[in-house]
């Protein structure tokens, strides 16, 4: 059984998170969206909050699993049994992180493959960190986000639903 994992701090998860997560699970027998319990990044959403919005958002694909961790992703991947680790690829910036990021994890865990994938174009310039910007603000970013995560956006910001 082939099993990807795809870590990342999904404050909050975004229709690009969900649109990589459904491409890869068309490519794997199970994707592991594992949250980080990374407070040096000083999440909006607790950990519990943002594997609940993670799980109901990707509730329509069949074959996830939601978990958290901390430490290191190879770690992570060896705990779960995953052979390769799922990242997203926006731009040339996150291309050149992502793959300095790709290389040091082989070193760490050789065998452990990094498999790339892109979001639709609509989605390529979405991010966490701009949508928690924009809504903080009073600005509309339903259209980037499930449902769940656009009210839990505006129950956060105190905009009447």
């Amino acid at each position: 059984m082939k099993r990807i994992v795809y870590p990342g701090t999904f404050d909050p998860v975004t229709r690009g998170h969900i649109d990589l997560v459904e491409r890869a699970s068309r490519l794997f027998d199970v994707v592991v969206i594992a949250v980080a319990n990374s407070e040096k990044k000083q999440p909006m959403f607790n950990l519990q909050e943002r594997m609940d919005l993670c799980a109901e958002a990707l509730e329509h694909v069949a074959n996830i699993e939601v978990c958290s961790f901390t430490g290191l992703t190879v770690e992570l991947a060896r705990q779960q049994n995953c052979s390769c680790i799922l990242r997203g690829v926006r731009t040339v910036a996150d291309y050149e992180y992502e793959l300095q990021l790709a290389n040091m994890n082989r070193a760490l865990a050789p065998g452990l493959e990094t498999v790339f994938l892109t979001p639709g174009e609509s989605l390529s310039y979405v991010s966490s960190s701009l949508l928690r910007e924009i809504a903080s603000m009073g600005g509309d970013v339903s259209r980037f986000v499930p449902d769940n995560v656009s009210a839990a956006l505006d129950a956060r910001f105190g905009k009447p639903q």
